[in-house]
């Protein structure tokens, strides 16, 4: 039970980083919306898809194999640097050949007018790829609050540069245009857009590497060839998953302008509302995420523990995992009509993905959570495996129901594309991981949670198809007590417990 508290702990304070920030960074979607048509707007998404998967590339799954290889090798500075080295000169590389072929590069994304934009995004994904390897050796040290307080610096940058290039630079400029007409105007002024949000980006990625730097400088720089190679051995599996991974996290926004040529207007503009009402469905990506942050380093110390502790500490990480995202889930849905303001009216017509895709992040987060197995028994050709399943599923899908669905609510078909495709690989690991790693899970209690979660957020639609909006909020407030409540008596949580009991008796009365 100490290692769940030591969990739990530092997912806390990784999601200080994660939630919080990227809540911030939700804010200005409304910016984002307002200032930009959805077609403009479906640019910014379409290029973030395409920079997901540059990042998981040039990582290529050095970030788990320097926890893999820090907790088994004897030196685990050497293992640090090593990577460090490599991941270094590949991002270096990537800009090099960027920059030398950006022309052709634009022209195969569609972009053709907008290699700029490309050029600064390509450069940001090169430096944040080689800033994750100092920020996982903080997570090595257990230094989650260093951690969290560079990523909300981040964050913070982010925004402020944002507010100051699109909201600010405009107001200065029909005041007093000589402040800022250096490097304004040299770059287009207003006219340049979301230009502007992209070199946002950069500055404040560069800021933050150098705010990393007390994690690079001032050690003994060692590169073990073997080492390296061993490492690669482990992590190339780890690439395919993540780049098949993030393809498919990306699938809708990064296929919807290929599948509609010679409607680009249409289908930017659904890749824009695609991607706004993505973002209401990202807390559970954060919750995801906050999570993940904090269980690799724990699933591989817990590794070298003995007994059956750690197989107990697995199965309670699977199950809190699930209680907590089906109540994220629950929130949302119950107050998306008040969550739906962070973005501009005329996005609303996508509302309809955030439960199917909010569905579909819990079902990736489950099926991460169970990426344990081989992980830990050095399999990790598994995790390509599924992941490959994945894209396949789910390009297939969207290559059928897009088209299918059409102009304008083709984005549709991606989102049902990826809860489909991500719950049939998480059913898929749980029963291969049962063979190879078998472990304990309440899959029943689980199994009760999803039913009861399912029961309430249909009686919580119904609620609010027929009822005021006041009563809505209320009667759905009470449906989230009654989840608590059905939890708390099942985990035996003080006063909750005994509290349901005496209500269950008294209802068979």
């Amino acid at each position: 039970m100490a290692g769940i508290k030591s969990l739990v702990k530092d997912t806390a304070v990784y999601g200080l980083s994660s939630i919080v920030g990227r809540f911030l960074n939700w804010c200005l979607v409304p910016l984002y919306v307002y200032l930009f048509p959805a077609d403009e707007y479906g640019v910014v998404s379409y290029l973030y898809g395409f920079t997901a998967v540059a990042l998981v590339i040039l990582n290529y799954g050095m970030e788990t194999g320097f926890f893999r290889f820090a907790n088994k090798e004897s030196e685990p500075e050497t293992v640090y640097t090593t990577s460090l080295i490599s991941v270094g000169a590949t991002s270096l590389l990537f800009i090099a050949l960027l920059t030398i072929f950006l022309r052709p590069v634009a022209g195969a994304m569609l972009l053709p007018h907008d290699s700029l934009f490309i050029w600064l995004l390509g450069v940001t994904v090169a430096v944040d790829a080689f800033s994750n390897l100092p920020f996982a050796y903080l997570r090595f040290k257990n230094k989650a609050w260093r951690f969290a307080l560079i990523k909300l610096m981040n964050v913070g940058l982010n925004i402020a540069l944002n507010l100051f290039f699109l909201l600010g630079c405009p107001a200065i400029g029909r005041h007093c245009p000589s402040a800022i007409g250096w490097f304004y105007d040299a770059l287009g002024g207003e006219s340049f857009g979301i230009g502007w949000i992209f070199v946002a980006n950069i500055i404040s990625s560069l800021i933050v590497l150098l705010a990393l730097t007390p994690q690079i400088i001032g050690r003994r720089w060692v590169f073990n060839g073997a080492l390296l190679r061993r490492m690669l051995s482990y992590s190339w599996p780890l690439l395919i998953l993540g780049v098949a991974g993030i393809l498919s996290q990306n699938m809708g926004q990064l296929l919807i302008p290929y599948l509609f040529k010679g409607h680009e207007t249409e289908a930017r503009t659904m890749v824009g509302i695609y991607g706004a009402n993505m973002k209401i469905a990202i807390v559970m990506v954060m919750f995801t995420q906050a999570f993940r942050y904090a269980y690799e380093p724990f699933i591989f110390s817990q590794a070298r523990n003995e007994g059956e502790g750690k197989s107990r500490a697995y199965c309670d990480a699977m199950k809190y995992f699930v209680i907590f995202g089906l109540l994220i889930f629950l929130g949302v849905m119950f107050y998306l009509p008040v969550l739906k303001h962070f973005i501009s009216p005329g996005y609303w017509s996508g509302l309809r993905v955030v439960p199917v895709m909010m569905a579909a992040e819990l079902c990736f987060g489950i099926f991460f959570n169970l990426s344990l197995w081989y992980k830990l028994t050095d399999r990790t050709q598994w995790g390509m495996y599924f992941s490959l399943l994945c894209f396949a599923l789910m390009l297939g899908l969207n290559l059928w129901l897009v088209p299918a669905i059409g102009i304008p609510d083709g984005y549709m078909g991606s989102a049902w594309a990826a809860l489909i495709s991500y719950a049939a690989v998480m059913v898929i690991s749980y029963f291969v991981g049962r063979h190879y790693y078998p472990l304990p899970y309440e899959v029943r209690r689980i199994a009760l949670y999803c039913l009861a979660a399912v029961i309430l957020y249909i009686g919580g639609e119904w609620i609010g198809s027929c009822s005021p909006m006041w009563m809505t909020y209320c009667l759905r407030g009470a449906l989230l007590l009654v989840y608590c409540g059905i939890v708390g008596a099942f985990e035996n949580v003080p006063v909750v417990s005994p509290a349901m009991r005496k209500i269950l008796r008294k209802s068979k009365k």
